[in-house]
């Protein structure tokens, strides 16, 4: 297998699939619950809503108002994440998966971005501070991944050098 392959394959697979899924999600949520802000419908009562939010600023509705800030942002931190993984990351199963869905994460708020100046927001857990959606979900799950990865390789190179 080429260099390219081994290394590339598995963050492109969940790139495409996080960016399809998002996309598919928030079509739905869209078409059934959008354009009003604060449409609601009830997924398991009371703990988890689906409810339609207009998110102009970052992860749980923080910094709303400027939507380009962020958009450029996001392809800035998603440059680097390559970057990273590229040249000082040990390619574990677990970093594949974890850049994939970062980049797929972004990808997918970045696409609301610029095709509506906001991005759409419907996961509604009623206990937890704040809205979110697919791409916000990747996002984090593949941050907290990577953290662990990051843990988990230090203690292998400590283990290595004693």
């Amino acid at each position: 297998m080429s260099d390219i392959r081994r290394i590339w394959s598995i963050p492109a697979i969940v790139v495409v699939a996080i960016v399809v899924f998002d996309r598919l999600t928030k079509a739905w949520i869209d078409t059934h619950l959008g354009p009003i802000e604060g449409t609601s419908i009830p997924v398991i009562e009371p703990w988890l809503r689906l409810t339609y939010v207009k998110n102009t600023g970052v992860a749980f509705g923080l910094f709303q108002g400027v939507p380009h800030f962020f958009t450029v942002m996001n392809i800035i931190i998603s440059g680097a994440a390559i970057y990273m993984y590229r040249y000082q990351m040990v390619h574990t199963v677990l970093t594949k998966l974890a850049i994939g869905g970062i980049v797929g994460g972004a990808i997918g708020n970045i696409i609301d971005r610029l095709r509506q100046g906001f991005v759409t927001d419907f996961v509604h857990v009623t206990w937890f501070p704040g809205i979110f959606n697919v791409a916000d979900s990747a996002i984090t799950i593949s941050v907290i991944a990577l953290a662990i990865a990051s843990l988990r390789n230090e203690v292998e190179l400590t283990r290595d050098h004693s």
